[in-house]
């Protein structure tokens, strides 16, 4: 039974095209989101660990090694169950710092190009036995199919196919940071494929070749050697280290490194996966017992690893070899794609990007666009040349064990940038590269040569005395695992490591946060961002680089703050990275937007910085480290909740807390101003923070600000911080602090200082409590000197009044006796308001209308008003109307209520310019109901002014208020205007400005009551 060779072309491209249009709808959106992003699809998509070794090469393995073919998947098992402890936290560092690969994970690590160099070669020399054994794999079943003759044809036709599906899947545009969820889709689609398939071949194993479980069993009760070989290497065999090389692939190999970090979701999605995948692979390793033993009794005259397509054969069950074909084409599609599509990002960031760079004129997008889809080209026609240069002669359990011993050098690497922080580069590369030596020339270069591995290690095998029955794979994985791990801690402990190196280790170890020094930018602004890239990438890049940076931050353009710019410089060299690796967008990044010479790490470091991220893994927190960090959150909110306002600053004068009540004193919000200059910080609290710091006292009281008009006055304090350059220098400083402990009298030149606390007290309730206290001294001294002066002033004007009507009775001129009168008209008002002074000054009473109450008409007084200040010559002249109605009467006392409108209208005449009108006008206003009801004339005195503010209306009628110049009022005429209309059970209101365009105007209106209640 045969099939034709395009039959199987027809078949193989309308299935990769079935996976390419699951990825196309995906997305544009014909996909629903919620299965696209579901955990369980993600899970499934990490299926891609289980290529065609799993679906063929593992039978091999088990006729081979027995139940250790289950290490390949209890290996995977073992990474995803510690998922807590190893793969969330590389999760976390490759998702903030955008790191796409391995090569990436290691650059950023330990600050060196060579490492991701190095790590990129020596995973394209790991790789290529896996990707040989996908195509062997394939080209090996087809020519099972279809006995062609020429495997070489049919291997080169299947990487043709291969090229163009994953040029489709990964290289049709640039991501930008962006996840291919079409991908993981489509793969998830592969991984059931297979499933299903394995199931299907292994349930017909099951119950069509063996008639079922019954007959399974009888049939190895007659062949006990059949089940003796699969558990006899269970006691023998090297399984510790099958497990161990298992579960080093599972976190290293590109494909895994990708499909778990790179187009990972959410860390929801890993926490599923540490189950939903063991759980995935119990159902895919289930079937390879019945698969294993339905091959044997059939004799089924192909290899053991290709029982899955044997058995359809034997059994005459062309359907079934279809299946098996199509699942393995599966598993080896998904394998090459996926990892094709890592190992070039890791070739173009870490080969090509270091040595060749684009003109900043090109469109860069495009051109790492067209250079990956030639990466994708040669790195499979790489593997292509691999599999030729094999022969078709290896078994694909050769193939993987070899490629899978390779992934193990990279483990103590990977370990030590979770856990061991004092590793560093120098180490890490002399040990990679001993390492692979080692499993170059013990297992890699067998495979190329005719020399059998045993004669090569057997020398080795003998030195130690091992048995001839040990493996030698499993000798050249320990040995070159055990060289590499010793050589890595021996030349990190004899070796220095660089500052930056240090400050990585700090950001990826599990047990520490990230502490960036807190620097000064030579780039101000977004746009100067963009500016400084568009050198290195072309101005359209760096325009969108920037501003995927800002909405990732949610900033604007018009960002200023320092703190905010230095999250800026971090997020593009995190977004770089993700397009050209970590090397570049570090060099890129230095080189463009550089720090400044002379910037510091101050207080330690990055204080915002660190609080966020110690915020965002409070929950991880455990133990001691929680206890800490609840000790710490404790101190921030008692500062926070102080009802005193205080602000720190930095050395360099950058704000490094705002605390609620200086956000309530200043009116600055606490996110507007954290992380900015203190030069940014609005007038006039600048001035007095500047003031306060530069000052040699550390107390300056009632510094009087005026803020809205409004006077205010505040009292600083502020307290030095010592100069802390490091956390890790603590330590060193708090030893030296004993015996070197500056005096106290030292002043703070003397003192390197790291920067201040500054407490701010608002004292304008105090301040205008004491003016009040002072206030009433002074009007109580006045009630005593009113005394006085109404005796000494009174007894004289007596006399003038007497000799005044004397002469007004005994003269026969009339203009003698004219004369007279008004003389004696002008005492009794000078002896009111000698009386008002005194009633004025009796604080705490409320001065009572007397009984002389008498019908006053107010048009009359404001006539008899307008005519004695017209007697006062002023350089100005002012005109006066008076449109009053006429017939406006009401009960008062007309010197008293004179007086008032004489002070209105001289305050008037004050206030307006020359030729200005002054117009007075009446209305009459009623109130209540018509059995209460209260009728009020209102007598509106409106000027030309300048207007008062509306501060100063809310002071107008206090005593002693004035805003004229010294000597031309004293602030006693309105507060005696207040009074009087008072004693009238009357009311005064102000409305100024009249309107927003010059003259201003202000218009004063007394209410006086018609029927004035006595």
């Amino acid at each position: 039974m045969t099939f034709e060779l395009s039959h199987l072309v027809i078949i193989s491209i309308s299935y990769l095209l079935l996976l390419f249009l699951t990825a196309f709808a995906t997305e544009r959106g014909y996909l629903p989101a919620k299965i696209a992003n579901h955990p369980v699809t993600y899970v499934l998509s990490l299926g891609v660990y289980a290529s065609a070794w799993a679906f063929y090469g593992t039978i091999g393995l088990a006729h081979q090694y027995g139940f250790l073919f289950l290490a390949y998947y209890l290996g995977i098992c073992g990474a995803f169950l510690l998922a807590p402890v190893l793969l969330i936290p590389i999760l976390r560092i490759t998702q903030t710092y955008q790191l796409t690969s391995l090569a990436d994970l290691f650059t950023f690590r330990f600050r060196s190009s060579w490492a991701g160099t190095l790590t990129t070669l020596f995973m394209l020399l790991t790789v290529l036995p896996l990707l040989a054994l996908q195509i062997q794999a394939v080209t090996d079943t087809a020519q099972i199919l279809t006995r062609h003759a020429m495997p070489e044809k049919l291997a080169l036709g299947f990487c043709l196919i291969i090229i163009t599906f994953a040029i489709l899947f990964g290289a049709r545009h640039i991501a930008c940071g962006k996840k291919h969820a079409g991908l993981v889709v489509a793969i998830a689609f592969e991984t059931l494929i297979k499933l299903i398939a394995i199931l299907i071949i292994g349930g017909y194993a099951l119950f069509v070749v063996f008639s079922g479980p019954t007959d399974m069993q009888g049939w190895l009760n007659d062949h006990t050697s059949a089940l003796a070989a699969l558990q006899t290497p269970l006691d023998e065999g090297p399984w510790r280290t099958l497990l161990l090389v298992f579960f080093a692939s599972a976190i290293v190999m590109p494909h895994m490194f990708h499909m778990c970090f790179t187009e990972n979701q959410s860390r929801n999605a890993l926490s599923v996966a540490s189950w939903g995948l063991p759980l995935l692979l119990l159902l895919l390793s289930i079937s390879i017992p019945p698969i294993l033993w339905a091959g044997l009794k059939l004799n089924n005259p192909t290899h053991p690893e290709y029982f899955t397509i044997g058995i359809g054969l034997a059994s005459q069950a062309p359907w079934l070899s279809l299946l098996g074909y199509i699942g393995g084409l599966s598993a080896a599609s998904a394998l090459i794609i996926v990892t094709t599509l890592a190992l070039s990002a890791m070739v173009l960031n870490h080969i090509v990007l270091p040595t060749v760079q684009p003109q900043g004129n090109q469109n860069l997008y495009q051109w790492l666009l067209n250079v990956r889809r030639i990466l994708i080209v040669l790195i499979i026609l790489a593997g292509y040349g691999f599999y030729r240069l094999l022969g078709a002669e290896q078994d694909l359990s050769n193939l993987g064990i070899v490629a899978f011993v390779g992934a193990l050098q990279f483990l103590p690497g990977v370990l030590s940038v979770l856990y061991w922080p004092q590793g560093n580069h120098k180490g890490f590369i002399c040990g990679l590269i001993i390492g692979f030596i080692v499993w170059v020339i013990t297992l890699l270069a067998p495979l190329l040569t005719d020399l059998p591995q045993p004669s090569l290690i057997n020398s080795l095998l003998n030195y130690w005395g091992l048995g001839s029955n040990t493996e030698p794979w499993h000798i050249a994985a320990i040995g070159s695992l055990l060289i590499n791990t010793l050589v890595f801690i021996v030349v990190s402990l004899i070796t220095h490591m660089p500052d930056a190196e240090l400050s990585a280790a700090n950001a990826c170890a599990v047990d520490n946060i990230h502490r960036p020094a807190r620097k000064e930018l030579v780039v101000c602004t977004p746009q100067d961002f963009q500016a400084a890239l568009s050198k290195p990438l072309g101005s359209h890049m760096a325009q969108q680089e920037v501003d995927r940076a800002l909405g990732d931050l949610s900033y604007s353009y018009d960002e200023r703050r320092p703190y905010a710019l230095r999250r800026l410089r971090d997020r593009l060299e995190a977004n770089l990275s993700g397009l050209m690796g970590p090397a570049v967008a570090k060099d890129i990044v230095d080189t463009f937007l550089p720090f400044k010479h002379n910037s510091e790490g101050y207080v330690s470091e990055d204080i915002q910085f660190i609080e966020s991220r110690l915020e965002r893994y409070r929950s991880q927190l455990t133990g001691l480290a929680a206890e800490l960090d609840g000790l710490r959150r404790y101190h921030r909110q008692t500062l926070e909740s102080l009802p005193l306002a205080i602000c720190t600053l930095g050395k360099d004068n950058e704000v490094l807390m705002w605390n609620e009540a200086m956000s309530q004193l200043t009116g600055i919000k606490t996110h507007q101003i954290i992380g900015s200059y203190l030069e940014d910080v609005s007038e006039p609290w600048q001035s007095l923070l500047h003031r306060t710091i530069q000052d040699t006292n550390n107390h300056l009281h009632k510094q009087q600000l005026v803020i809205n008009n409004e006077p205010r006055w505040i009292n600083a304090h502020k307290a030095a911080i010592p100069s802390i350059t490091s956390f890790s220098s603590q330590n060193s400083m708090t030893a030296n602090s004993h015996q070197e402990a500056p005096d106290q009298n030292t002043s703070l030149q003397q003192v390197n200082i790291g920067g201040f606390v500054i407490l701010l007290e608002d004292q304008t309730e105090a301040q205008l409590m004491a003016e009040k206290l002072l206030h009433s001294q002074r009007l109580a001294s006045i009630g005593q000197l009113a005394a006085g002066v109404a005796h000494e002033i009174g007894n004289p004007v007596t006399a003038i009044a007497c000799l005044a009507q004397e002469l007004e009775a005994e003269s026969t001129d009339p203009v003698t006796t004219e004369m007279a009168g008004q003389i004696v008209t002008q005492t009794k008002r000078i002896s009111n308001i000698v009386q008002s002074l005194v009633n004025f000054a009796h604080s705490g009473s409320t001065p009572k209308l007397i009984p002389n109450v008498e019908q006053v008409n107010l048009s009359t007084t404001i006539d008899e008003a307008i005519k004695l200040i017209s007697l006062k010559q002023q350089d100005k002249v002012v005109h006066f109307t008076n449109a009053c109605d006429r017939s406006i009467v009401i009960k008062g006392i007309a010197q008293r209520l004179l007086q008032v409108f004489i002070n209105l209208l001289n305050n008037a005449r004050d206030a307006s310019p020359d030729q200005g009108k002054i117009t007075i006008t009446s209305s009459i206003y009623q109130q209540g109901l018509s059995t209460q009801l209260k009728k009020y004339a209102i007598i509106s005195v409106i000027d030309q002014g300048g207007g008062i503010s509306e501060a100063n209306q809310r002071h107008v009628f206090e005593p002693f208020f004035t805003t004229k110049d010294p000597g031309e009022g004293t602030g006693l005429g309105l507060a005696m205007v207040f009074n009087i209309v008072r004693e009238h059970s009357g009311r005064i209101t102000i409305k100024s400005p009249l309107q927003q365009t010059s003259p201003l105007g202000t218009q004063v209106s007394v209410w006086l009551p018609i029927d004035m209640e006595r």
